[in-house]
């Protein structure tokens, strides 16, 4: 039997700041250290801002974790790319080759348009890597890949669900997942990947990374109802898969193990006994 071919690759990056380039840049002249420079920035945006989180033209990838999805929304496999080196610039590369070796897929988000996008692209600047198919110059405006418009090419989840930024999405990924009963932000959370890089911690990163990349998948599921490509009960049956291919693989990568017990349940109110006076299903209704 063949493969299914990736229609779809869901992605998410951890990035951590560049101190040597936070010293130069914002404090030339007083001799700091990289992380005495990370750390003297922290402080002044949190003072200011009440946030400590340093723009991402400051910043590199540390961790990106993809996973691959077919034509029917089916989880094929869940990479962490350069495993257990995470080397910048190797990320970068991999990321982008892997988009053209298969055929560039949808790249899926959770805002990652914003930033994700971004700092790919300006790690690309920065390490000299080809993104000749990602730009496409020669290309009509509306056609070429990074487009902002272009869904077809990358679909951002949070731009679903704020119609492209015109509302605020309070709660982000978090609050989305759990929504749908996932996990959503377990132990470590965005702010303390920074000092986790630090440590050295890139596998507690990693991990972190993959378990966002799994939210977004749920996530993504859930959207692909709601724009009317994939029917609720479909989507159920996609979720037991994935819940059952992340049973298979546990052993091996344990965070899955941690993923499925802090896993919660989504209350179906179409499976509800009916009322005295029966509520349309979303089938009932289309009809």
């Amino acid at each position: 039997m063949t493969k299914p071919q990736v229609k779809y690759l869901v992605f998410d990056i951890e990035s951590a700041a560049d101190g040597a380039l936070v010293s130069r840049i914002r404090y030339p002249g007083e001799d700091l250290s990289p992380q005495e420079a990370v750390q003297k920035y922290r402080a002044h945006l949190m003072a200011k801002y009440e946030s400590d989180f340093i723009p991402y033209t400051f910043q590199i990838p540390v961790s990106v974790v993809v996973a691959k999805v077919a034509a029917d929304y089916r989880l094929l496999d869940l990479v962490a790319i350069d495993e257990p080196h995470y080397r910048p610039h190797v990320l970068t590369a991999h990321f982008w080759k892997g988009w053209e070796a298969y055929r560039r897929p949808t790249l899926v988000s959770f805002n990652g348009r914003t930033f994700d996008v971004p700092l790919l692209e300006l790690a690309s600047f920065r390490y000299g890597v080809n993104l000749a198919g990602w730009f496409n110059m020669n290309g009509k405006t509306f056609e070429q890949p990074r487009n902002r418009y272009n869904t077809e090419a990358h679909l951002d989840l949070h731009d679903v669900l704020t119609n492209f930024g015109a509302a605020r999405f309070q709660g982000g990924l978090n609050l989305a997942a759990s929504i749908l009963g996932k996990p959503g932000k377990m132990d470590v959370q965005g702010h303390m990947v920074q000092d986790l890089y630090d440590a050295g911690k890139l596998n507690e990163i990693t991990d972190y990374c993959r378990c966002d990349v799994l939210d977004t998948y749920f996530i993504f599921l859930r959207t692909a109802v709601m724009l009317g490509q994939l029917t609720l009960e479909d989507e159920q049956q996609r979720v037991h898969e994935a819940q059952e291919w992340l049973e298979g693989h546990a052993v091996t990568i344990p965070i899955f193990r941690r993923y499925l017990d802090s896993w919660g349940q989504w209350h179906n109110p179409w499976a509800e006994p009916a009322a005295a006076t029966p509520i349309p299903t979303p089938a009932e209704v289309a009809q």
